[in-house]
């Protein structure tokens, strides 16, 4: 890898994506992705003089976790609508066999722990060693290598 330093345009070029799908696998939604990347390259920006080029891709991820984890905190403050508000699912016409797939996938990804979701997210979509799991999470790397593994048993058992 090159050791010359990256202004902020050829960052967001090089990781607006990984961050996009990142945040796309932790919320579910990609709107909220969308927003959760965008407020996390504004951050970087806003402190582009602290970024360590040999972990960016490690802060990168960790701001847009604590932007997801903080954007949970405020929504559980706030009031659901009402079912008749929401729109209702697309029909299945409209879905193809993969969107199925990905949603049911979505889906039973939201109900593992955050810690969890956010490890094996980490591991299996951006291809994280675990010893960056480990400092993102702020966990050992033991630690780590176990929530993977528990979170990959638990998405085996729900496709039974």
């Amino acid at each position: 890898m090159n050791d010359a330093p990256l202004g902020f345009h050829e960052l967001y070029a090089r990781y607006a994506a990984d961050v996009r799908r990142f945040a796309f696998w932790l919320c579910g939604d990609g709107d909220e992705a969308d927003d959760i990347t965008a407020e996390t390259f504004v951050r970087v920006w806003a402190g582009f003089d602290r970024v360590r080029m040999a972990t960016v891709k490690g802060y990168l991820f960790t701001i847009a976790r604590n932007l997801y984890l903080q954007a949970r905190k405020q929504a559980q403050r706030q009031v659901e609508l009402s079912d008749e508000l929401t729109s209702t699912s697309p029909s299945p016409t409209e879905i193809n066999e993969q969107r199925t797939e990905l949603a049911r996938v979505i889906c039973v990804l939201q109900t593992l722990p955050e810690i969890d979701r956010v490890a094996l997210i980490l591991r299996v979509e951006e291809d994280l060693p675990y010893e960056e799991i480990a400092a993102i999470l702020d966990i050992s790397v033991a630690a780590a290598k176990v929530k993977v593994h528990r979170a990959r048993l638990k998405l085996a058992a729900q496709r039974e």
